[in-house]
């Protein structure tokens, strides 16, 4: 070998690291996938890692094993309070979403919101399934930041052979429309992904897959409710068989993005948008209240985050929330996110807690504030204390009370539901039997205090034992309250009955649905 060649030779072994480091920060650097699936009043309790006693979920099991586990996770109490704070990293009454009803749902046509910001870092964005933040104008997912949307006809209400409108187009579908909404992911992913090959050149996406299930009316195929037939009621069955499905097509998923070599570089995020609904009576893991209540099942919610040879699976104790969402994916997607943006956003990344496998330190004082909200439009100053709470990582202060307002009595709200129960009735929505715990009234006119740690169905009022615990953070609740509400009123947080009080005409019962 000449002396030339053996430089050449020479130079070749010493730049072989040197290009393998290059490509692997070239691996490093390119921006994650992301794929959201958020599931529609399914419980914290509704999956087997959970405990639950008949529910087999395999799939949802494994993505469990594998992910970091936030066990102290909370959401709102109901559907479009949460998808409001998800999308805007700040708490729904601040851009106006107080309730699931029309216009109470809207949330604030101007607010900058994921999909916009992740489309500002290159990612291409994809909605399939369920909104619920106003579908009309300039409101729909198609006018908020979705290069590619997928939705149906009739919401919920249409479980089989489905209206699907993609991008404007509508066609009619054979089949379930859960294993529907899972085909339109994958094949948002794959026209990502397919026509410049995947990892090579392809921008990352973000799918934002939301299916109905399992919220009511209820339906599942019928070989997914046969495992629960005869051993619970036949609306308990058809709930934790649309549970089932999901798990099901979880698997499917999984198996597709394995097939398609899109694991190692694609965030699988798992939540549910509430608390316990149809399946309240058969197990709820413990916890005390379910959907639209107050209590901490309510708002405790299931999240799952799985990166594969990127974060390693272990279980997070620290309090965390649906407002650390967009900042989270915002950080690792490299989102620069404007200042006057970032001053408002109530969240926080959760990126030292999902890269570090011990318990660390990390906003050891926060609190999280609660509402229920759903107060009867125009009535929301009454209904300050009407339902409320503040988290810290170890305390619940808690109203679980009605309001006072004698207006209020004339509607059918959250608070005709608490006026049954004090009076003594034993059954409430989602509950045949147990309506004195799981919508438990706490003494009018103060707050009550409990200890998550040790008495995690709050059964022992610490109050007078813990004033000083009570005044701040009650302190800290009417200063949060009082900040917010003016925004909260002027982005419609109120709109609605309003009118027909103005004109005297409160007389007239209105009817408010109770839970959707």
């Amino acid at each position: 070998m000449n002396h030339a060649h053996t430089l050449t030779f020479l130079a070749a072994l010493l730049l072989a690291p040197l290009a393998a480091l290059h490509a692997a920060d070239a691996v490093a650097a390119k921006k994650p996938n992301i794929i959201f699936i958020l599931t529609d009043d399914q419980g914290y309790g509704d999956v087997g890692r959970h405990g639950h006693p008949l529910l087999k979920t395999p799939n949802l099991d494994a993505l469990h094993d594998q992910s970091v586990r936030f066990e102290k996770f909370s959401v709102s109490p109901s559907c479009s309070p949460t998808r409001a704070a998800l999308m805007t990293g700040m708490h729904e009454f601040r851009n106006g979403v107080s309730h699931t009803s029309e216009p109470r749902e809207h949330l604030n046509k101007d607010a900058v919101i994921l999909p916009q910001l992740l489309k500002s870092a290159g990612y291409r964005t994809g909605f399939v399934g369920k909104w619920h933040l106003g579908n009309d104008g300039e409101y729909a997912p198609r006018k908020r930041g979705f290069d590619w949307c997928s939705w149906n006809v009739g919401g919920p209400k249409v479980h089989f052979d489905p209206v699907i409108v993609r991008n404007g187009k509508r066609e009619k579908r054979q089949g379930y429309r859960e294993d529907i909404f899972f085909e339109e992911a994958m094949t948002f992913i794959d026209e990502s992904t397919l026509s410049t090959g995947a990892g090579q050149g392809a921008p990352p996406f973000f799918c934002y897959l939301a299916p109905y299930s399992p919220h009511s009316p209820l339906a599942a195929p019928a070989d997914f409710e046969a495992p629960f037939r005869g051993k619970v009621d036949d609306e308990e069955a058809a709930f934790l068989g649309m549970v089932a499905n999901l798990d099901y097509n979880l698997g499917r998923l999984m198996k597709y993005l394995h097939e398609r070599q899109l694991e190692d570089n694609t965030i699988v995020l798992w939540m549910n948008d509430n608390g316990e609904t149809h399946g309240l009576d058969v197990f709820n893991a413990g916890m005390r209240g379910c959907k639209c209540t107050i209590w901490q099942g309510g708002s405790r919610a299931m999240s799952f985050w799985r990166w594969p040879g990127t974060w390693q699976p272990h279980e997070v104790r620290n309090l965390t929330a649906h407002l650390d969402v967009l900042p989270t994916l915002c950080d690792f997607a490299g989102v620069k996110l404007p200042a006057d943006l970032d001053a408002k956003i109530e969240g926080f990344t959760l990126r030292p807690l999902l890269e570090s496998t011990q318990p660390i330190s990390w906003h050891e004082d926060r609190l999280l504030f609660h509402h229920v909200g759903r107060w009867p439009s125009g009535l929301a100053a009454s209904h300050k204390y009407a339902m409320a709470a503040v988290q810290t990582t170890d305390y619940l202060l808690v109203r679980s009370q009605p309001c006072d307002d004698p207006v209020c009595t004339k509607y059918s709200s959250q608070c005709t539901t608490l006026r049954s129960v004090e009076a003594g009735a034993t059954k409430a929505i989602y509950t045949k039997e147990n309506a004195q715990f799981h919508w438990g009234v706490t003494p009018h006119t103060r707050w009550s205090l409990f200890d998550l740690q040790h008495d995690p169905t709050c059964q022992k009022d610490l109050a007078s034992e813990k004033s000083d615990w009570v005044s701040t953070l009650a302190a800290a609740y009417d200063k949060w309250w009082d900040t917010l509400y003016p925004t909260m009123i002027q982005l419609g947080g109120d709109k609605g009955e309003p009118d027909l009080l103005k004109k005297g005409k409160a007389g007239k019962k209105t009817e408010v649905p109770e839970a959707e």
